[in-house]
């Protein structure tokens, strides 16, 4: 049981606005050639146009129930696209038994490793899994210090999403717990469902935990696991990273030891 089986039939929904980053994804999994490793698959968001794209991926993830959305996408695609095969699984603690060009973890995954411990299990495990010239590629968000220091108490209006199978709107809200001393922020979403007459239809509530993370962090949590940073890009159009930056794109080799 995952905490995030809860977020299956509501996942695409709330998150449907998130394709910025999908055409990166899927440019760097063509310019490797295949096969992918994704970590934290979910509902195939990304898995699924790899795949279309003509690459075979693997997907990893902990929730059985995100796995199976991600199953009816794929069971959809018909012939002439690349394999998806979808497993169920630990990101700090798995073994394929392969290696792979490509190592993927997109939408800020990576930092729903909540310690330090976990995210060296990660990286290691990651290591062992990538070819010599292989790379490991994810992005987390550069934190905002007016974030932490916002009254948690206070929900604020994060966006309006349609959803793009049914049209229906909903109204998405946050509200976020900071605990700087571990770098751990508990958010709740709040998801109001407007129906037809302009009212609230249903409201749901889902929660999760994230460990946010700085750039010198990562530099040093990278080099301590064995990598080497090839690029640090600002976002998904391959700007480079400066101090207006919102999102820390990273690029990472193996280092020859």
């Amino acid at each position: 049981m995952s905490s995030y089986d809860g977020w299956a039939d509501d996942y695409d929904s709330i998150y449907a606005y998130v394709r910025e980053d999908i055409p990166f994804y899927v440019q760097e999994a063509s310019r490797s050639g295949g096969p992918v490793l994704e970590l934290g698959c979910g509902t195939g968001r990304v898995t699924v146009p790899i795949a279309q794209s003509g690459i075979d991926i693997i997907g990893l993830d902990n929730s059985d129930a995100m796995l199976d959305r991600a199953r009816t996408k794929a069971h959809a695609l018909g012939a002439g696209h690349g394999s998806i095969d979808l497993q169920l699984g630990d990101m700090r603690d798995f073994s394929l038994g392969r290696t792979f060009p490509l190592v993927v973890i997109p939408f800020r995954g990576f930092l729903a490793l909540l310690s330090v411990e976990d995210q060296i299990r990660c990286l290691t495990g990651i290591r062992e899994h990538l070819e010599l010239d292989g790379r490991l590629i994810f992005n987390i968000f550069v934190p905002d210090p007016q974030m932490l220091v916002e009254d948690e108490d206070e929900a604020f209006h994060l966006r309006d999403v349609t959803d793009p199978d049914t049209g229906r709107t909903s109204v998405v809200w946050q509200q976020t717990r900071v605990d700087t001393f571990n770098q751990v922020l508990s958010v709740r979403l709040i998801v109001d469902e407007i129906g037809r007459e302009g009212a609230v239809a249903k409201r749901l509530y889902r929660d999760y935990q994230i460990r946010y993370a700085h750039r010198i962090e990562v530099l040093h949590l990278l080099e301590r696991c064995g990598y080497e940073v090839v690029d640090l890009y600002g976002d998904f159009d391959y700007s480079p990273f400066d101090e207006d930056s919102g999102e820390m794109v990273w690029v990472a080799k193996p280092r020859d030891l």
